[in-house]
């Protein structure tokens, strides 16, 4: 199958021990696809690491000043859709997602209406992934979240692992939520604005370096913050864009 439309955006943040063998093995499953890394103000070596990699379907975008995860996301949607993609993809530079998924949310998106598809850890068993007590909590939190603000309870709703068609896409584009743990709220951004969300059953790895957005001792204010975004995204106007 031809990937050609395919933009995957790589957001990278203090990765320098993995970022380069990521990129690589996505380039070897995926060898038609653009890739789009945006550095978000590493302190590391990481924006060295990714200069290094000859590859004339890479392009690098440097943020100077760490930003965020969803500034760095957002950069990419924004390049993504001003370039003419006709499906994206979000997988992260810390090894956790496996390039040979992408196939299946692709499939997804280009064999039905759907506009998010998003990777699920928890809809297969022995996915190989394991997480703390905590983040188990907050995904359950924001699984009856997710249900009780739009009906539709996302199983996996921090899962950074998804996929957008052009629809989807030019709508991430101009709202993807700034905030700094925007997986849950994209879904219910979508979702409350009549955008047909899949999952899908998907394995993913152990994170093989850099540095997490959420540290175990912040994981409660994780929650809290989380959920009040989440509630706040269901009766949020959409007049003001949020583009960057």
């Amino acid at each position: 199958m031809n990937y050609q439309n395919v933009f995957v955006i790589v957001p990278c943040y203090n990765e320098e021990l993995c970022i380069k063998k990521t990129l690589l093995d996505l380039r070897q499953t995926c060898p038609d696809i653009k890739i789009i890394a945006v550095n978000d103000g590493s302190s590391d070596n990481s924006l060295q690491q990714l200069k290094s990699i000859e590859d004339p379907q890479l392009v690098v975008l440097d943020i100077p000043i760490n930003s965020g995860i969803g500034t760095a996301v957002q950069t990419g949607l924004l390049y993504a859709s001003r370039n003419h993609a006709e499906y994206a993809v979000k997988f992260d530079g810390d090894g956790q997602h496996l390039a040979t998924e992408i196939v299946d949310l692709l499939n997804t998106l280009m064999t039905t209406s759907t506009d998010l598809v998003i990777g699920s850890r928890f809809l297969i068993n022995n996915s190989g992934f394991k997480s703390s007590f905590m983040r188990r909590i907050g995904i359950r939190l924001f699984k009856y979240l997710s249900g009780l603000l739009t009906g539709v309870p996302i199983s996996d709703a921090t899962s950074g692992f998804r996929a957008y068609n052009r629809r989807g896409l030019e709508f991430a584009a101009e709202y993807y939520p700034s905030f700094d743990y925007p997986e849950p709220e994209e879904c219910i951004l979508f979702l409350r604005n009549n955008f047909i969300v899949r999952e899908i059953p998907c394995k993913m790895a152990e994170r093989q370096g850099g540095t997490s957005s959420i540290k175990s001792y912040k994981a409660l204010y994780f929650m809290v913050k989380v959920s009040l975004a989440m509630i706040m995204e269901r009766f949020r106007s959409l007049k003001t864009k949020r583009s960057i």
